[in-house]
C-alpha cells in the first residue's frame, strides 16, 4: 500500500467511514427519482467550501446512508476531515460530555471537521435535552462547517423528531440556510435483491418494489437539488 493509501485508510476509519462506499457503486438506475448528475455534481465537494448543509430526505432503505458515506469518502480522498455519526451516538456523545463538565471540548471536536455527516435523524427518541445539545452543535458549525444529514422524516415532522417546536424551528433556521435538499423517493435499496422474499400482505408497507414506469415525456422534477435561503 501506498503512503497515500494508507492516509486514506486510516482517515475512513478516524471518520467512522468503513466498511466505505463508492458513487460508483451505487444503483441509480433502481432509484429514478435520484438525479446522477446532481451527486456527481457533489462529489466535486464544492457544498464543503461554502460550509453548506445537505439534507438526503428518504424512506428507510432508498439510499441516503450510502450516498452521505460515500460523499464523505470523496472528502477524505480530497484530503478533508470527515466525521460520521447517527444523531442518537451524537446527542450521547455530548450528553456525556456535558455531565462530565466537557461540553465546550466535545462541540469542538464535533466542529474541527470539515465535514460532519449526521445520519438516521428521526428514526430513535431524542433523549432528554438531546434537541437543546444538538441545537449548540449545530449552531457551533453554522456558516463554519458543511454538514450532511440523512432522514426519513420531513422538515414538518421535526418538531415531533426532536420533541421541541421551539427547538426543531431554530435549528432549521440555521440547516435551511445555505442548504441542499434532496428528497430520494421509491423502493428500498437494500432490499431490492430479497423483494419476493417479503410475504405479499406486507410488501405495500416495507416500499420494497421498485415503482413503476414513468410516462413518455419529460420526467418529473423529482430528485432535483434545491438551494434554500432563508
Amino acid at each position: 500500500m501506498t503512503r497515500e493509501g494508507r492516509r486514506i485508510s486510516v482517515a475512513l476509519k478516524t471518520a467512522r467511514l468503513m466498511p466505505a462506499k463508492t458513487i460508483e457503486g451505487f444503483d441509480f438506475a433502481f432509484q429514478p427519482s435520484l438525479d446522477r448528475g446532481r451527486i456527481l455534481a457533489l462529489a466535486q465537494l464544492h457544498f464543503i467550501e461554502r460550509a453548506e448543509v445537505l439534507h438526503l430526505l428518504g424512506p428507510p432503505g432508498t439510499g441516503k446512508s450510502h450516498i452521505a458515506t460515500a460523499l464523505g469518502v470523496e472528502a477524505v480522498r480530497a484530503g478533508k476531515r470527515v466525521y460520521r455519526a447517527t444523531l442518537a451516538e451524537i446527542i450521547d456523545g455530548l450528553s456525556r460530555a456535558e455531565r462530565d463538565g466537557r461540553l465546550p471540548e466535545k462541540l469542538r471536536f464535533f466542529s474541527r471537521n470539515s465535514l460532519l455527516i449526521v445520519d438516521e435523524i428521526g428514526y430513535l427518541p431524542i433523549t432528554p435535552g438531546g434537541a437543546n445539545l444538538f441545537f449548540q452543535l449545530v449552531n457551533h458549525r453554522y456558516e463554519k462547517g458543511a454538514m450532511i444529514l440523512t432522514s426519513n422524516r420531513g422538515f414538518a415532522e421535526w418538531g415531533e423528531v426532536f420533541g421541541d417546536p421551539v427547538v426543531a424551528t431554530a435549528l432549521l433556521d440555521r440547516l435551511l440556510h445555505h442548504a441542499i435538499v434532496i428528497q430520494i423517493e421509491g423502493a428500498s435499496y437494500r432490499l431490492r435483491a430479497h423483494a419476493d422474499l417479503i410475504p405479499e400482505h406486507s410488501r405495500s408497507h416495507a416500499a420494497i418494489m421498485p415503482p413503476p414506469p414513468k410516462r413518455r415525456g419529460r420526467p418529473p422534477k423529482n430528485g432535483r437539488t434545491d438551494h434554500l435561503h432563508g
